[in-house]
């Protein structure tokens, strides 16, 4: 097996639980913040993977999206949050949720901004260029990586944080109905990573990205190397 191939590897994985702890944390350290100290008493606002790595979403899951050649989506254990703990459960559930994208999206642009210091310095001294290429090379994976988590995570399906951001807008029979989606939202989530792109070539996931990571994404890369 390529060695690069392998070093990519070991740093995507690494780039990916660092963002994923780190979005976690950011739901639990928000909701105590807001009243409800579930997830702190159990060390979810921790940088440690083992309090938030669920084995099969974290670990398994995405081996076996990679071996299938397809997105790589992953998961760790949910926070708990219950909402009556919260000092205005409506607005705090949002919070909560948007806090973990959020949290992605301050990560790429703090990985932006250390491209651009340390490839300035690089440039200056061909020493540090040579013993910061992989450092260079694990902060734009980190900065895509975190990108990705935060525009995918805003999707409005369960799991995904989305779901949590539409739920206190909906009413009546709007909300019914997507409580009735949210027992197929597994199945919708395949559906859409894999079987429209493949059968009928329509990727949805991309066509989302075309208006939202895509164009952060190209703003950071192009403030990171200075263009």
């Amino acid at each position: 097996m390529n060695i690069d191939y392998i070093v990519s590897l070991l740093i995507t994985a690494a780039a990916l639980i660092l963002a994923i702890v780190i979005h976690e944390s950011a739901h639990a350290l928000v909701a105590y913040l807001l009243g409800d100290k579930t997830a702190r008493s159990r060390g979810r606002v921790s940088l440690n993977p083992l309090n938030h790595i669920d084995p099969f979403g974290t670990v398994i899951l995405p081996l076996l999206m990679l071996a299938a050649g397809g997105p790589v989506f992953a998961f760790a254990k949910p926070v708990p949050v219950y909402l009556n703990n919260l000092k205005h459960p409506k607005r705090d559930e949002v919070l909560v949720a948007l806090a973990g994208p959020a949290s992605n999206l301050l990560l790429a642009c703090l990985a932006a901004l250390l491209v651009h210091l340390l490839l300035g310095y690089s440039y200056s001294t061909p020493v540090g260029l040579i013993g910061s290429s992989y450092i260079v090379n694990f902060l734009f994976t980190f900065l895509t990586v975190n990108l990705s988590l935060a525009f995918f995570n805003l999707i409005p399906l369960p799991p995904l944080d989305g779901s949590s951001i539409l739920v206190p807008f909906l009413r009546g029979r709007a909300l019914q109905t997507y409580y009735e989606i949210q027992r197929y939202a597994m199945p919708i989530l395949i559906i859409v990573l894999y079987l429209l792109p493949t059968v009928l070539h329509i990727d949805l996931v991309d066509i989302y990205f075309r208006f939202t990571y895509y164009p952060v994404a190209n703003a950071l890369l192009s403030f990171a190397i200075g263009a």
